[in-house]
């Protein structure tokens, strides 16, 4: 956004001042459509103001309220004198009575119709002292009293790279303003959906202020396109891609054509009453589109499965050994492989990660195959870039203990340490694409690419917190693998699909529903 900012002023499209106002207008354009009955009739404001430009953008909040009729309070807590030049000039056009690193009284807090949030946002962060630090501890309460808070970009205290609160209570634990709606400018920032970002954001709106969209110039002052970040609230592939070319594939099918056109995955599973987890992948890689699916299990567990099973096909894949012969001699049937759901953690399971491996199709690895390549090194050493990993929380802990540990350190200033760094790291050290679930789903592949799926706001989906959803969401990618999306589209169309499914469901999901509730979302595409 810096980078934007400063490409759009040099460029002439707006002064500083001129985005401030934006700014402005478009927080009280949220925060009139949030409350429509603040702007029936003038009420009482209250803006916390701090030391950067997120100031000024108060600065300009109180103009406007106290041109509106609004009786207005603005508690500014910097020096005056240091004041970034448009803050400084927005502080002299306010018309608001400004008290200055002061404590202020405690009915203007329970007096406010509207309390106003304009201390850092996105700005960078410091652990407060002083009466600041007094005044932030303050207005981090101020929501649970039933008063209606807007933070102005982000609420301060929340790092706009990870989501994580930063400032720190006497006793170490995190704290952070708790807004009830945040109005973010031209796009929202990775801590809006990272962490504990939207817990504390409350509602999130964006609102424009006439910067150039993506795509209007050479790489549009966003850095090095190899490094990207994208958010996945949409369909992340397009309707309609032309058919064999990976990196444009449609989630739909389009046009006529043979099922052997469309993929084919081959799931593995465990053995006898183990093999739910890969049912569920195999089903899941069905309505993800794969022209055809294969389970391949044990002896033992031949009969389970083909009890439960009607369009899946069913092979006998008793070892590695097996699996490598199979894959020697109908390897070009096969356009993906999906290991580890229901697995199991023995010398059978690392021998079939081992010549899944081999093989060097491309591979998801879930659930048991990722426990196996954090135990046997040379496993890890097998991974390629075909391979697409997606762990959960514990998982990712046991695969890159070291990244974890680090993400799992408290963070005590901006930029911390994302769910974004994690990924991207562990992805460069795999070779391969990481899948690192999640509310706030983040997929990296080993370019530094990334993409962010988050569960939250308007895509909330709590019921995906189900035994086996994780299962379903791997037969998903694994399908999308077959049909020739690379890794990092195929997990990303995969996450974005299910929590489509789930959101289409609703509440009392539970995983089997998820393969059965994929129609309707690809259906909402126009599929």
């Amino acid at each position: 956004m810096r980078a934007v900012e400063r490409a759009a002023i040099a460029a002439g499209r707006a002064t500083g001042l001129e985005l401030m106002e934006r700014a402005a207008r478009g927080t009280l354009g949220a925060v009139f459509e949030e409350w429509p009955a603040l702007a029936a009739s003038p009420r009482r404001a209250l803006v916390f103001c701090g030391p950067g430009n997120n100031g000024g953008d108060g600065f300009a909040i109180a103009r406007l309220l106290a041109g509106r009729g609004w009786k207005v309070a603005v508690h500014l807590h910097a020096d005056p004198a240091r004041l970034p030049p448009d803050a400084s000039a927005n502080r002299e056009r306010c018309p608001a009575k400004i008290a200055s690193n002061s404590d202020w009284p405690e009915r203007d807090v329970s007096d406010a119709d509207l309390i106003v949030d304009a201390m850092f946002g996105a700005g960078d962060l410091r652990q407060p002292e002083g009466v600041m630090r007094r005044a932030l501890l303050r207005l981090a309460r101020v929501r649970r009293e039933g008063r209606r808070v807007v933070a102005v970009d982000l609420p301060s205290g929340i790092c706009a790279d990870s989501g994580r609160p930063v400032f720190r209570l006497d006793d170490g634990d995190a704290f952070a303003v708790e807004a009830d709606l945040t109005v973010a400018f031209h796009a929202p920032k990775p801590g809006h959906y990272l962490d504990r970002g939207p817990e504390f954001c409350g509602r999130l709106r964006v609102a424009s202020i006439g910067l150039p969209a993506r795509g209007a110039g050479p790489h549009d002052g966003y850095g090095d396109p190899d490094e990207a970040i994208s958010l996945v609230e949409r369909a992340p592939v397009a309707p309609g891609g032309a058919s064999g070319d990976p990196e444009s594939a449609a989630l739909g099918k389009h046009g006529s054509g043979h099922k052997y056109g469309h993929g084919h995955a081959l799931v593995l599973s465990g053995g006898c009453g183990r093999g739910g987890a890969a049912r569920l992948a195999a089903r899941g890689a069905l309505r993800a589109g794969a022209g055809l699916v294969t389970l391949g299990c044990p002896p033992d567990a031949l009969a389970e499965n083909s009890a439960r099973l009607d369009a899946v096909m069913l092979r006998v894949v008793g070892s590695g050994e097996e699996l490598q012969a199979l894959l020697e001699k109908d390897g070009g049937r096969f356009g993906a492989l999906c290991i580890g759901p229901g697995l199991g953690l023995g010398a059978r399971e690392a021998g079939l990660v081992a010549a899944a491996l081999i093989s060097e199709l491309p591979v998801l690895l879930d659930a048991d195959a990722l426990t196996l390549l954090a135990k046997e090194p040379d496993l890890f050493g097998g991974l390629h870039a075909g391979c697409l990993l997606t762990p959960h929380a514990g998982e990712f802990a046991r695969l890159f203990p070291d990244i974890h540990a680090r993400l799992s350190e408290p963070a005590a200033a901006a930029p911390a340490y994302s769910k974004l760094d994690a990924a991207r790291e562990a992805a460069a050290r795999a070779g391969c694409a990481v899948l690192f679930k999640g509310v706030d789903t983040v997929i990296a592949d080993r370019r530094g690419r990334v993409s962010v799926n988050a569960a939250a706001y308007d895509r909330a989906a709590p019921w995906l917190a189900t035994a086996g959803s994780g299962d379903v969401l791997a037969g998903l990618a694994a399908g999308l693998l077959a049909r020739g999306m690379d890794p990092m589209r195929a997990a990303s169309s995969a996450a974005w699909l299910h929590v489509e499914a789930a959101r289409n469901f609703g509440p009392g999901l539970i995983a089997e529903d998820l393969p059965e509730a994929i129609p309707g979302a690809l259906r909402n595409l126009g599929h």
